[in-house]
């Protein structure tokens, strides 16, 4: 499969800029990435000629320009594992992590990570991409995550997490039912003193937004649904130990309960983004896990 390129015609409007205000202006590349082309052999092409940046386009002139990998330089081992892909195009795909999967290798979890396992997806089926995560979920968290293709892909999405651009849903199980039963909220975040890990509320910390929606109540505990407005370490889990009220199972921030549920019950259930490249909405959902369901079909 051939590395990604991005391709734009020449308007009259655009007769006579130069390659460089096409590229950064029109297709939206960052000066890095527009480098980065120059160095590529036919990385940047005018009606498939090589050219300088500093060369004007011409109405009806066709500008390519390479924004793909050209090689995997990444130090990701390529592994079998599975994987639930819900969408995939040629600049982004989305998976459906499950519970218990790091998102990236680590010494503790080297080679049975997502990013192992699509990177041996990427090698079975002949495509020349690195592991670029767009947003990221703690290994115990289930759900949808976004992957990107490419360096651009990924810049474009990363640039609009916590706006309306990229829009995550989570639901939650916690032990206690939020007073009042939605609302926002607003505590900063930092890093407990005497642990690497741990995070907490804390006015000298980060800011930190979450807001939240009661959808059931099973007894003493109550079904969340919750959205971020800002991406701090382990956020819903630090904001609703704050309410009072942890996610059930949560051994950093509640109970660990191996009987009731063998992770923090929180799971990312939907997932909504404008294209990088077309500016299309697409939109996902992943319904909750055997685990939580099993939790909230016993109220």
């Amino acid at each position: 499969m051939s590395p990604r390129r991005l391709t734009l015609t020449v308007t009259a409007e655009r007769d006579g800029q130069r390659v460089d205000t096409l590229l950064r202006r029109v297709l939206g590349l960052s000066g890095t990435l527009v480098k980065r082309a120059k160095r590529e052999p036919g990385g940047i092409l005018l009606d498939g000629v090589p050219v300088f940046v500093t060369q004007t386009g011409r109405a009806g002139q066709v500008l390519s320009v390479l924004v793909g990998d050209t090689a995997v330089e990444s130090a990701v081992v390529p592994r079998p594992g599975p994987l639930d892909i819900r969408y995939e195009d040629e600049d982004l795909l989305i998976v459906n992590k499950a519970s218990g999967v790091a998102v990236h290798p680590s010494p503790d979890h080297y080679d049975d990570t997502l990013g192992n396992f699509l990177v041996e997806y990427y090698r079975m089926t002949g495509q020349i991409v690195q592991f670029r995560p767009v947003n990221r979920l703690d290994r115990g968290t289930s759900g949808l995550m976004c992957v990107a293709k490419h360096a651009h892909a990924q810049e474009i999405l990363k640039g609009r997490l916590h706006t309306g651009g990229f829009r995550r849903r989570y639901l939650a199980i916690c032990d206690g039912v939020p007073e009042p039963s939605e609302g926002m909220i607003d505590a900063p975040i930092g890093r407990a003193e005497g642990s690497v890990l741990k995070r907490e509320v804390r006015p000298d910390g980060a800011e930190a937004r979450t807001r939240y929606w009661v959808r059931q109540v099973m007894g003493e505990r109550a079904l969340v649904e919750l959205e971020l407005d800002t991406g701090r370490t382990h956020q819903i889990r630090v904001h609703m130990a704050h309410l009072g009220c942890p996610l059930t199972g949560d051994f950093l921030y509640g109970v660990e309960n191996q009987a009731v549920i063998g992770r923090a019950a929180l799971h990312s259930w939907k997932l909504t983004l404008l294209h990088p490249i077309t500016g299309v909405e697409l939109a996902f959902e992943a319904p909750l896990p055997a685990d939580m369901a099993a939790l909230v079909s016993r109220a």
